[in-house]
């Protein structure tokens, strides 16, 4: 009786053991729904145990403006605790999906900041200048704060920390680009109003008002009349799409053709946002000096 009583109590705290260590090895799961989101939320989250961030969109897929919803992404949601949009209306096709979770915690990354707005249309893409980005940084560590106290103060150093090398970020390019030659700059599309609202450069044109909408014959023409009495001489492409449209452009004005990427894409590592704000930044210089 004494041997089937402690086999027993040994299967039974075997069994409490192993269903504690399924438990601890499933983590608690944030979603972020593209690109710039993710690497933000890797240098906030950090080492935190039993915490981890994924993505709706894959790290190639670039900016939401035509996202569709897959089952993948779906399956996705429903395990996650948390969902981490960029927000001024860049994820719309979220809406339906977020009323459907009730327990699925909503952070929007662009709540309170100041937001540019044009022709009635409000510009998504906030984390292209550096001190709004770190703004939605600090939206976010708030957000996992209030839904993880437990880890706060971990949430909170290590957004205290990217913020930091963020900051450092921004004076090399204040100080770099403050003596340009140069201010006027033609844009694939509208992704840089807020880096030039930063960075104080003035957005003469744009190529594409939306990805994959090719301008009209009199938008062409109306750019190319833009170039010519302004005497801008920079078209600046984005790498994650075709030059086609702008190579056009050049040959007609004379105009030179370089890159700027709007952090849409890239490697999936934490630093990925300051090595191609990096880059954007040597472009620039070598564009306009």
């Amino acid at each position: 009786m004494k041997k089937q009583m402690s086999l027993m109590v040994w299967i039974a705290l075997m069994m409490g053991t192993a269903c504690w260590a399924g438990e601890k090895s499933e983590p608690r799961t944030i979603v972020a729904t593209f690109y710039p989101i993710r690497i933000a939320l890797m240098n906030i989250v950090g080492k935190v145990e039993g915490v981890r961030v994924t993505s709706l969109a894959n790290t190639d897929a670039g900016c939401l403006h035509d996202y569709q919803l897959t089952t993948r992404d779906m399956a996705a949601l429903t395990k996650a605790e948390v969902l981490v949009v960029n927000g001024a209306g860049l994820e719309s096709f979220l809406n339906d999906v977020a009323r459907s979770r009730p327990g699925l915690q909503v952070i929007d990354a662009s709540a309170g900041i100041d937001l540019l707005v044009s022709g009635g249309v409000t510009n998504a893409h906030v984390w292209v200048s550096p001190r709004r980005y770190i703004l939605q940084i600090r939206r976010m560590a708030e957000g996992l704060s209030r839904w993880d106290p437990v880890h706060a103060t971990s949430y909170q150093h290590n957004a205290s920390a990217y913020i930091a090398r963020l900051e450092a970020l921004r004076v090399t390019m204040k100080a770099k680009l403050q003596g340009i030659r140069s201010r006027e700059i033609i844009t694939f599309h509208e992704a840089f109003s807020y880096f030039a609202d930063e960075f104080h450069l003035t957005v003469a044109g744009v190529i594409e008002r939306e990805p994959g909408a090719s301008p009209s014959a009199s938008e062409m023409a109306s750019l190319i009349q833009v170039i010519r009495t302004t005497g801008v001489k920079t078209l600046f492409v984005e790498p994650q799409y075709p030059a086609k449209i702008a190579a056009t452009i050049a040959r007609e004005t004379g105009a030179k053709i370089f890159t700027l990427d709007p952090v849409v894409t890239g490697p999936d590592l934490p630093d990925a946002y300051i090595s191609i704000m990096e880059k954007n930044l040597a472009e620039l210089e070598r564009a306009l000096r």
